[in-house]
């Protein structure tokens, strides 16, 4: 993706099934598991850039004892530094101190057999230490203690607030994170003073009481009660302070999450290749959290999936497919060379078959895998031409005219490569703009002046202002007759509100060219009669719908990605511009199992969803520069 957009997060969770002593006989170390941890933090840096954090539990630990650590860090080399704060407790110690696993519980550190690991990408707010996952809610109690770590974002945090005012609680703060943690702690300290309450009428000793509410602590019922009016896409992983765990997905499948299980270990991750990398696992030994289901791990280490929240159409969120999700996920790099393939009869049309005088490439090189799609489908459709050249053709053919025929490739180059040391300090926006272009490096000397079409294929172009600044002004400098801009992704339309930072409507470009094409065509009146639609949506309490849509419908696709090319066009810019973008049916085709296309569509799937996109309106339309949602 050209344009930098920050997204999700990722979450790990290990569960030690056997004692530390085990592992260390196996597999010649006591700390397997932080290690383990470390590599499936490590294999999910791309969904975390801002932050990183640790916790553990240690289980059947005496009274006075501490069993839960929690270490966080939002330096720039944060997992260097998370991970030497957690072994330096460990890297002094001798082979025989290594080998006496139950001093290494007993007196160190982070020696738990619960594991909770996050990596932070915060769409909104500041990077400070306090919005670095795991949050703690701790109490005497250890039933109650929670720690909590979660790849979300709720649309409704504003009311589940008010819910918890009601319940005469005084939250510390009006964040989603704080929100959800004492919405479950609020349910979690509910269910264990029934038990509590119950078994003390039945006349057992406090201590027997503790033990009892442990084992019978009924994870299912506190996720149902604690989530049924959560509106958004989660993925949250919880444990509580005697080792009873759980990880749970909110009912569309919004937000991603796999798990691994053996006799040894409980592993959940936001990416599966992170764990087949980890635990060396074919690809259909990792399963898939369903939609609107738990993974409860319990103390005593009995794991089962149970439904908590009612699950309807499934929509996991497409960008995971196109972008945000790392490549080496068997499904997703299939799904992403079909995206690309999806693209070629157009891109023919667009050049014209004249592939003589045309270059195939990509930018940035997130995109290689929808181009390898790119290539191969257009590959696919000049075998068709040179079989109908061949069957058209009367009599015999000469070995010139062969020759012709067999001639007919694509051109295929690196053309851009981004120069990742490139940094610019400069304050001033003028000579910023300046350097900043130079972030990309270009091949020289295989385009031929005013004679040859480029072809770069981007997974997704959301503002158009990288395009702008920096590659269209780069391309440019090779003096081509004209470049083509190919996004694997379809128009970003509409914003997100489920945990991806694209929450502003006046940002993207495609809503960019629609009010353009509106205000050329004497049409300006539809916004504010859609202004007006969208506040008499917000006064209803269901069944809202979307009025932005009906405003797209007053122009083709193709006209709003010609205005989308005339608008990232720089001024002098003397090669021609075209861009093309992938249709929102064939994403769904090379996608068929993620099929939550709202930011292309418009088609959310929650209520708070529709509340958005009409709040977003809003306040483009009455200027306001803020999110649509708390």
């Amino acid at each position: 993706m050209s344009d930098q957009i920050k997204h999700e997060c990722g979450l790990a969770f290990i569960r030690l099934k056997k004692p530390l002593k085990y592992y260390h006989e196996k597999y010649g170390t006591p700390l397997y598991g932080l290690q383990k941890m470390q590599v499936l933090m490590q294999k999910q840096r791309n969904r975390g850039q801002d932050g990183a954090g640790l916790a553990t539990i240690k289980l059947n630990m005496p009274p006075g004892s501490r069993y839960i650590s929690r270490k966080r860090s939002n330096t720039p080399t944060y997992m260097t530094d998370l991970f030497m704060e957690v072994y330096k407790y460990y890297n002094d110690l001798s082979s025989e101190e290594l080998a006496d696993t139950e001093a290494i519980k007993r007196n160190l550190p982070y020696a738990g057999e619960v594991l909770l690991g996050h990596l932070r990408y915060g769409t909104h707010g500041t990077n400070s230490i306090e919005s670095v996952h795991p949050f703690l809610r701790l109490n005497n109690w250890m039933t109650r203690n929670l720690v909590l770590a979660g790849n979300f974002n709720l649309t409704n945090v504003n009311s589940l607030f008010e819910e918890l005012i009601s319940f005469g609680q005084h939250p510390k703060e009006a964040s989603d994170t704080v929100t959800v943690m004492e919405k479950i702690g609020h349910f979690l300290d509910d269910e264990v003073q029934k038990l509590f309450n119950f078994y003390k009428a039945s006349g057992h000793d406090n201590n027997t009481i503790t033990e009892l509410i442990a084992e019978k602590l009924d994870i299912k019922n506190l996720l149902q009660r604690a989530t049924r009016k959560f509106d958004g896409g989660y993925v949250m992983a919880g444990i509580l302070g005697h080792g009873d765990a759980f990880v749970v997905r909110d009912p569309q499948g919004i937000r991603p999450a796999y798990y691994y299980e053996n006799d040894e270990i409980v592993v959940v991750a936001s990416e599966r290749p992170a764990i087949q990398t980890c635990f060396e696992l074919l690809y259909n030994e990792v399963k898939e959290i369903k939609p609107g289901h738990a993974l409860i791990i319990k103390r005593d280490g009995q794991v089962s999936e149970e439904s908590i929240r009612h699950s309807t159409t499934r929509l996991a969120c497409s960008f995971e497919r196109i972008y945000f999700s790392r490549g080496n996920d068997r499904d997703i790099y299939l799904e992403r060379k079909a995206l690309g393939r999806a693209l070629a009869d157009n891109i023919l049309d667009t050049i014209e078959y004249d592939l003589e005088h045309t270059i195939f490439s990509f930018i940035p090189n997130t995109a290689e895998v929808s181009f390898y799609g790119m290539m191969e489908g257009i590959n696919d459709k000049l075998e068709e031409v040179k079989k109908k050249r061949i069957l058209d053709h009367k009599g015999e053919m000469s070995p010139e005219e062969l020759d012709s025929i067999f001639r007919l490739k694509p051109r295929m180059e690196k053309i851009a490569i981004k120069d990742d040391k490139m940094r610019t300090f400069i304050a001033d926006d003028k000579m910023r703009g300046n350097m900043v272009t130079h972030i990309y490096d270009v091949t020289y000397g295989l385009v031929k002046n005013g004679v040859d079409t480029l072809v770069m294929i981007d997974d997704s172009i959301v503002r158009g202002t990288t395009l702008k600044e920096t590659i269209i002004k780069i391309l440019s400098t090779l003096k081509p007759k004209k470049i083509v801009i190919v996004s694997s992704a379809p128009q970003i339309r509409y914003p997100d509100c489920y945990g991806i930072d694209m929450s502003k409507m006046k940002s993207f470009v495609a809503f960019k060219a629609l009010v353009k094409l509106l205000k050329e065509n004497g049409k300006e009146n539809l916004l504010e009669d859609t202004y007006e639609q969208c506040k008499r949506e917000l006064e209803k309490d269901k069944d809202l719908i979307n009025p932005v849509q009906a405003l797209y419908d007053h122009f083709t696709y193709e006209q709003i990605s010609d205005k989308i090319a005339e608008i990232v066009t720089p001024p002098g810019t003397i090669p021609e511009i075209k861009v093309i973008y992938q249709s929102v049916e064939k994403l769904n085709k090379a996608c068929p199992e993620n099929l939550g296309d709202w930011y292309f569509s418009g088609n959310y799937p929650t209520p708070g969803g529709m509340r958005v996109v009409n709040q977003a309106f809003i306040n483009y339309f009455e200027k306001v520069d803020a999110r649509a949602y708390s």
